[in-house]
């Protein structure tokens, strides 16, 4: 008969601590970003004729940063060095400063030229994190689209008000 590996409390904690500690970093650019949001004036702002519904960033966002805390732990987990460390806390950073720079200050043209280094970042990370753990890199793929997508939204916001 097979034995079943049994871990102790320290092995446990070893395991899980640095995980929870990707999820609390996430959740808190979540909680900073969510301080500000849309209000009249976004609401009186002419925007791209693709703008989903309000309602579709809540979903949206709360599954790319689970994608987003997942990813962080497993290049650590493989061992990243600190560019992979880097640029996915530098993704993380630039994401949450892009609500205070747009619903905050209502500085569309510093919101869309802040995402082109977001962009930046997840693209690095994508490609740093992929000799290290490639389900990492795979899992900042649909973040690079949606920030890519909602790169359009901003520009056309900036754009055309």
């Amino acid at each position: 008969m097979g034995q079943t590996k049994q871990f102790g409390a320290s092995q446990r904690s070893a395991i899980y601590a640095p995980a929870i500690a990707f999820a609390c970093l996430v959740v808190a650019a979540g909680f900073f970003g969510g301080l500000f949001r849309p209000d009249a004036w976004y609401a009186a702002l002419n925007k791209a004729p693709w703008n989903p519904p309000n309602w579709v960033f809540a979903p949206v966002w709360t599954i790319l940063y689970i994608m987003i805390g997942i990813a962080g732990w497993l290049v650590w987990r493989g061992n990243a060095r600190d560019r992979q460390i880097v640029l996915w806390l530098a993704a993380l950073v630039l994401n949450a400063l892009w609500t205070p720079l747009f619903f905050g200050a209502k500085l569309a043209g510093l919101a869309l030229a802040e995402m082109l280094f977001l962009l930046a970042a997840i693209i690095g990370f994508i490609f740093a994190a992929r000799p290290v753990d490639r389900r990492a890199a795979w899992l900042f793929v649909p973040y690079a689209l949606w920030v890519t997508y909602a790169t359009s939204l901003t520009a056309w916001v900036w754009w055309n008000n």
